[in-house]
């Protein structure tokens, strides 16, 4: 649950996208190389707190430790003031540095209520979800095989697309729980290509640049490892 080069923006988007109340994660603080920040999500807000490293110890607040492990164990049953409402929680749900991050995050919008002055209430429903994406691809048509250019959307697990970036109503909207595989295309006579294989289509889609459809692939793989993770825990619970 350490993620050493994580940036606050990045902290708040992963524990508001995949956490719940109580997920926590340490990451280095920009302020000082000798400060640590523990951010904790609580009610749907992210609230952060410092870490000193002394040498021999790491204080927090009025108390000091002698490992994170003991300073982790201690809020696991001494509750943190987590919230701007003051809602007490625990650290429950470490977020495990074993998780796959697209390499682009700093690229994706984040807002919290901090940011934007809105209450918590406001902030689960209209705040971008981790690996909000938007572009103009080319698409190709499904039974006339020519090519168009379609502003496409990412959010969530859901990949739309419009005539263009103006209209308010998508052509099609496209369920990724239902994907089963994206993949650089080169079947084609273009390039940048890639696809995402359906059960009744495959969607053929080419970028501008092979960078951005790298960006593209690298996001919806991403998205399709974390519909897979959530599936596996589901039945896994099921099951027991």
């Amino acid at each position: 649950w350490y993620h050493d080069n994580l940036t606050r923006h990045t902290a708040e988007a992963l524990l508001l996208s995949n956490g719940q109340d109580g997920s926590y994660l340490l990451r280095k603080s920009n302020e000082r190389e000798d400060l640590y920040s523990l951010s904790v999500r609580g009610k749907d807000s992210v609230k952060h707190f410092h870490v000193e490293h002394t040498g021999t110890s790491f204080k927090f607040g009025f108390n000091e430790f002698s490992s994170l492990k003991e300073l982790v164990m201690h809020f696991a049953n001494q509750p943190l003031i987590g919230s701007e409402t003051g809602t007490l929680i625990v650290l429950k749900h470490p977020y495990p540095r074993q998780v796959e991050e697209p390499s682009i995050y700093e690229s994706v919008r984040v807002h919290t209520a901090m940011q934007t002055g809105r209450t918590e209430s406001d902030l689960v429903p209209n705040a971008p979800s981790l690996g909000t994406k938007e572009g103009y691809l080319v698409k190709q048509g499904k039974i006339v095989k020519n090519w168009k250019t379609r502003w496409f959307t990412l959010h969530r697990n859901e990949l739309k697309y419009f005539k263009d970036q103006t209209a308010t109503e998508p052509i099609r909207a496209l369920d990724l729980t239902e994907c089963s595989a994206v993949q650089f295309d080169y079947s084609q006579e273009r390039v940048n290509c890639f696809c995402l294989v359906f059960p009744l289509r495959t969607y053929y889609l080419c970028a501008k640049t092979g960078i951005e459809a790298d960006e593209w692939i690298k996001i919806l793989r991403w998205k399709l490892s974390q519909i897979r993770k959530r599936l596996e825990e589901r039945n896994a619970t099921l099951s027991s």
